[in-house]
């Protein structure tokens, strides 16, 4: 009997212990961060400041094709293609976040605007990488001409060609042999 009560308060202890872990892992944690619209917000600037990225390097590749510079059109071609691609996944993750703000899950959304914080990262450096593409060179205006100037103090024989005598010495002795 006394094994048999024993065991009854075993089970209610380890259920109540149950129950209790499975409440607070519903209950957000003591300084938990619930998401905001402050998140919210941040997340639309990132988006913006994205989509202004995009339309400069497209107006950037415009003018190279205007130009008909080939190879920064090409470069600024394959920036652009990538931050199409990082503003497809951008906006998916804004939805996502979007809906985790809506249902208060705060370690979704966390999630969310983190990634959005990575693409935005990346956007920025495709940015840069776009700044930096480059084309056909400017430094040349104009037809280019070269001078030749001989110095008229060099030896009159080619030194690229064989002598007419060969000259065959002796390899040079051992000097630290061992025999």
């Amino acid at each position: 009997m006394m094994q048999k009560k024993s065991l009854k308060n075993w089970v209610v202890a380890v259920s109540i212990v149950f129950l209790a872990g499975a409440a607070s892992a519903q209950a957000p944690a003591v300084g938990a961060r619930t998401p905001s619209n402050d998140t919210l917000d941040s997340a639309k600037q990132h988006m913006a400041s994205m989509d202004q990225v995009r339309s400069r390097v497209r107006r950037q590749l415009e003018t190279a094709r205007k130009q008909r510079d080939v190879v920064k059109t090409l470069c600024l071609n394959d920036k652009l293609n990538q931050i199409d691609v990082l503003l497809r996944s951008a906006n998916e993750r804004m939805r996502a976040l979007q809906s985790a703000v809506t249902g208060a899950d705060s370690e979704l959304s966390n999630h969310e605007f983190t990634i959005l914080n990575v693409l935005y990262s990346r956007s920025q450096q495709l940015s840069a990488e776009a700044d930096q593409c480059i084309g056909k060179e400017v430094g040349f205006v104009g037809e280019s001409s070269v001078t030749v100037e001989i110095d008229v103090e060099l030896p009159a024989e080619d030194p690229s060609q064989f002598p007419e005598t060969l000259t065959i010495s002796q390899p040079p002795a051992c000097a630290s042999c061992y025999k």
